[in-house]
């Protein structure tokens, strides 16, 4: 029965429904073939394009700001690895990132911000990629925010400045805003050299923003360069300490002091009062970020007579051992009154900067033609930059091309009127007289060209001046207080009424400007007090001390050798060394 079955079985025709699927099976793969052959063939490049876009990616090298330190080496800006918490609304949104309002009030929270405002940040718009919540967070504050783990949020590497000295160096080192660019000082001036360029690199990365094909380099990265100062630490500490001592017991508006090498021209220190924290800048009023040693301009007062007296031996008028009849201790000149304390009668050249007679000098200036007296005051440096190339210096206020000069002018300019000079610059004038008439530009980056130094004054009267200016600090003179122990100090004292709308007020600039050793001259130290208050507003009694206290400190810092050892001070020292039983 199976046998005649099976033979009853016949051979058809193909059903017609073979055929449509075997035509449609046909049909795809014909097309699958055409469409193939369209992306590879005819048109390649916009989908190529495409995809790129969703893969491809150019990273960024991060290149830390470089360091600024002293001469010996000690960090004075440094830069530090922190975190920005950033956004990516459009995967906050498409990942339900904002239903979670507690993670969110979180996050706020640790911010310090409002977490309705947060949100809306992300929502205003959906389509933006990136966004920052917060830039330079603490690595706590970090940590905390990846732990809630808020779909969308994350963090993004960068670096920080930070001063280690704090108030002490800021007006030098000045500070850089958030994205480590400089605004001030140091930071400023030199901004491209402490930068760099970070390098950039293309890769391919994956739907999880893995790198999984490196593409080549587009940019090498660039390190920055560090700058070292010819700032010594010790000394900038030291000079700061003292001086925020006597502004604050004088109840002064502000004060500087400038220390100066000699023989190089080198700023070892330049610290002014009152100062800021470079590092927490929230509460800093715009006048304490001047940096008051090179953009403030002062009267001199009695520290320029020393020029003007080198401006009388250079023109040839008088000789170290002359003497000045300042009879009867006063004169008018053009309707107005030059005048001293009290008449000192027929002096030397000596006594006239001891004792810091007005008459004396001007007779000297009066005695000279108007060229030699400003040709010297323009030799040592005043009218002019002290080559210190940092953003804000003045020149000061000097008109020496002045084509009229009264007489009374040019006596009032021999004691320190109708001129106005910077800290930096009349330490630059006592460094060139400490350095015998050999002028060199003051400094402040060490390795920099800067032009030879330039010989101005005849190095024999430059002596002269020196060994006057020792009497200024010797019993009798003007500022005793400014004797350094175990040291030769030549300088001079200055007080100078302020001037006002009309005239001159009833504030004052007490200063003090000297060298030390005065046998070998190394440092030269200007001290300016701005507007101390109450019944000591003297030079001698302001600036004096802080010039003692400075210059010696440094002195003994540097290892000087002293040139004014006393009988008392060997026996002391020996007291010192030997042990008694």
């Amino acid at each position: 029965m199976s046998r005649h079955a099976r033979n009853r079985i016949k051979p058809g025709v193909i059903n017609w429904r073979h055929l449509f699927a075997i035509g449609l099976m046909g049909a795809v793969f014909a097309a699958l073939v055409v469409r193939a052959a369209y992306i590879q063939v005819i048109s390649p490049d916009r989908l190529r394009q495409q995809g790129d876009m969703r893969s491809l990616r150019v990273t960024s090298t991060q290149v830390p700001r470089g360091l600024i330190t002293d001469r010996n080496g000690e960090e004075l800006a440094v830069s530090v690895p922190v975190d920005a918490i950033y956004a990516d609304p459009k995967v906050v949104l498409e990942k339900g990132g904002l239903q979670d309002k507690r993670r969110w009030q979180a996050l706020a929270e640790v911010l310090g911000s409002n977490a309705t405002e947060l949100m809306d940040k992300i929502s205003s718009d959906p389509q933006r990629r990136f966004v920052y919540l917060q830039r330079q967070v603490t690595p706590a504050m970090a940590h905390y925010v990846k732990e809630l783990k808020i779909p969308g949020i994350g963090l993004k590497r960068e670096s920080k400045r930070y001063y280690p000295t704090g108030e002490v160096d800021a007006h030098i080192i000045g500070f850089t805003n958030i994205d480590d660019h400089g605004l001030e000082g140091i930071e400023r001036t030199y901004d491209d050299l402490l930068t760099g360029q970070p390098g950039k690199r293309k890769v391919r990365k994956d739907g999880l923003g893995r790198v999984v094909e490196s593409l080549g380099t587009l940019q090498v990265a660039e390190k920055p360069q560090n700058i070292q100062l010819t700032i010594d630490q010790r000394i900038q500490s030291l000079a700061y300490r003292e001086l925020k001592k006597a502004v604050n017991y004088f109840d002064a508006t502000s004060g500087s002091v400038v220390v100066v090498d000699v023989a190089t021209g080198e700023v070892l220190a330049m610290a002014n009062a009152p100062s800021y924290n470079p590092n927490n800048r929230s509460n800093v009023k715009p006048y304490q970020l001047r940096n008051r040693s090179i953009t403030d301009v002062f009267e001199p007062g009695s520290t320029a007579k020393p020029i003007a007296m080198m401006a009388a031996l250079e023109a040839g008028i008088v000789k170290p051992n002359d003497k000045v009849d300042t009879n009867p201790g006063w004169m008018r000149l053009g309707g107005r009154r030059v005048q001293d304390h009290s008449n000192l009668g027929v002096i030397s050249l000596d006594t006239i900067l001891q004792k810091s007679s007005n008459m004396g000098i001007a007779k000297l200036a009066l005695s000279i033609s108007k060229e030699q007296l400003l040709g010297t005051y323009t030799k040592f440096g005043f009218g002019s930059q002290t080559g210190i190339d940092l953003v804000g210096e003045s020149s000061g206020l000097f008109q020496y091309d002045r084509p009229r000069w009264s007489e009374f002018e040019l006596a009032t300019l021999a004691f320190g009127y109708s001129i106005s000079v910077t800290p930096a610059q009349l330490a630059r004038a006592y460094a060139t007289l400490g350095n015998y008439g050999l002028r060199n530009p003051l400094t402040i980056i060490k390795g920099l060209p800067h032009l030879p130094p330039e010989q101005i004054v005849k190095p024999q009267n430059a002596r002269a001046v020196l060994h006057m200016l020792e009497s200024v600090v010797e019993p009798g003179g003007t500022a005793t207080k400014a004797q350094v122990p175990g040291y030769k100090v030549a300088g001079k004292t200055g007080t100078a009424r302020k001037a006002v709308a009309g005239g001159y007020g009833n504030e004052y600039v007490a200063s003090f400007a000297g060298v030390a050793p005065a046998s070998h001259p190394r440092l030269a130290v200007v001290v300016m007090i701005n507007e101390p208050q109450g019944d000591q507003y003297y030079g001698g009694d302001v600036a004096a001390p802080v010039f003692s206290a400075v210059m010696g400190g440094a002195l003994s810092l540097l290892n000087v050798m002293p040139d004014a050892i006393t009988p008392d001070m060997r026996v002391a020292a020996v007291d010192k060394e030997v042990p008694r039983g």
